[in-house]
């Protein structure tokens, strides 16, 4: 891994500016996480017979990003990238994935989000998430994919140790 680029999320702001903050951070640690690695490298699993890899986790991302942000607050039906089915785990095996697929996906999926995110007038505004059959906020979305950024930059940190031996932020 390269040196650490990414902005710290700041220690005082609106809640609007801390949820976006903190997503981009950890938005920003999954890259630095998969930076200089070879394809080879980013599809190498964790343990039998798990497909977890990086890229797969990156490969992941782009389809979390695109249900709790596409589909939830512009197109219902919108299909998902890796499977035709919401099927998150399809994502995961990358065997046959590029890092320049995956992160085209990925970075496509977080552009929209943010633009998203950034035309929603208010955190509070109901929509309806299909896969729950409900109405939810923009605030419990931005907490839910920051808890999803959270929990799978844990197995990056675990993933990248693996494969080169680098551990840190």
């Amino acid at each position: 891994m390269t040196g650490d680029n990414r902005t710290g999320p700041p220690t005082f702001g609106s809640e609007r500016d801390m949820l976006r903050a903190f997503l981009d951070y950890h938005r920003a640690t999954l890259a630095m996480k998969c930076e200089g690695l070879t394809d080879e490298e980013l599809r190498r699993r964790s343990m039998p017979p798990s497909t977890l890899s990086l890229l797969g986790l990156v490969r992941h991302m782009a389809e979390v990003e695109r249900a709790w942000f596409r589909r939830v607050f512009e197109d219902h039906d919108a299909p998902m990238v890796w499977s035709d089915e919401v099927d998150f785990q399809a994502a995961y095996d990358a065997s046959a994935s590029t890092r320049d697929e995956a992160f085209a996906a990925w970075e496509a999926e977080v552009e929209n989000s943010r633009r998203v995110e950034r035309e929603a007038e208010s955190l509070d505004r109901a929509w309806y998430q299909p896969r729950w059959g409900e109405e939810v906020s923009l605030r419990m979305v931005m907490v839910h994919v920051l808890l999803e950024y959270g929990r799978h930059n844990g197995h990056a940190d675990f993933l990248r140790e693996g494969v080169d031996g680098a551990v840190g932020a």
